[in-house]
């Protein structure tokens, strides 16, 4: 069989590689985020610990929680960048591929494993104020409708524009900031991963408003999150849908 006859099938064999590899990591993580939902469901009932009781192991457990989270939530999102990087590597042999494609999805996730220690901390922060229900659920509507305002606001600035800009192309994104080797894979997932960040935080406060462990949000937002990077009308989804939340928001703080 020729070279460029068998060039098509290593393409297609590693596209299958990469996606197989992000949907079976984000499944574990939602699987991990599902099994802790059902404990914290246990222990809805019960009284919440007073602010000493945040240990560092209950730090960790809850740094772990929003790491999960955050790989379950956003790895999908990346994969579009990621067939894309791994296709522009079709001169390297297949496993150097397989290890510049997962240093630019660890770079990737290293930002968001920084913004799952803020929102740990965020957490522990609102636990010791009593604005957090054993359901880790806001206690106060004020608490909800300034996130939601928050949230619908910063849709509509144009840093989120900005960033979205930077996370919509693949193609643009990876010859404007490419660069070599292990290194330079890892840079440019981390370089990703803060345009990515950028776009995307004030979405991931909402789970402080609407339940921590809501799984139906956190797909609704997972959603949300792949129609603005993937849709043709990705920044009108985006103003469209951060209209609603101000609104909401607004409603909120109203009534509280």
């Amino acid at each position: 069989m020729s070279a460029e006859a068998t060039l098509p099938r290593l393409l297609l064999r590693e596209r299958v590689i990469v996606l197989l590899a992000v949907a079976g990591v984000s499944a574990l993580a939602w699987l991990y985020t599902l099994h802790h939902g059902h404990g914290m469901e246990a222990m809805a009932g019960m009284a919440m610990p007073a602010a000493p009781a945040w240990s560092p192991a209950a730090f960790a457990l809850t740094f772990a929680m929003w790491a999960a989270m955050m790989v379950g939530m956003m790895l999908p999102t990346a994969a579009p960048m990621l067939l894309t990087f791994a296709a522009l590597h079709r001169d390297r042999a297949g496993a150097g591929r397989v290890g510049l494609v997962t240093l630019f999805a660890a770079g990737y996730l290293l930002l968001w494993g920084g913004f799952s220690a803020a929102a740990t901390v965020l957490q522990w922060a609102l636990d010791r104020q009593g604005l957090l229900s054993p359901a880790l659920t806001p206690t106060s509507a004020l608490v909800g409708g300034g996130l939601f305002l928050l949230a619908g606001a910063y849709q509509l600035t144009p840093l989120k524009q900005a960033c979205l800009r930077h996370c919509r192309p693949p193609f643009s994104f990876l010859l404007n900031r490419w660069r070599d080797g292990p290194g330079g894979a890892l840079r440019m997932g981390v370089e990703h991963g803060a345009y990515c960040l950028g776009c995307c935080w004030p979405l991931m406060t909402l789970l402080f408003a609407v339940g921590v462990m809501n799984l139906l949000w956190m797909a609704a937002i997972t959603l949300l999150v792949f129609a603005e990077k993937l849709l043709p009308g990705g920044p009108w989804i985006a103003r469209a849908s951060g209209a609603a939340m101000a609104g909401y928001g607004v409603w909120l703080i109203a009534g509280a």
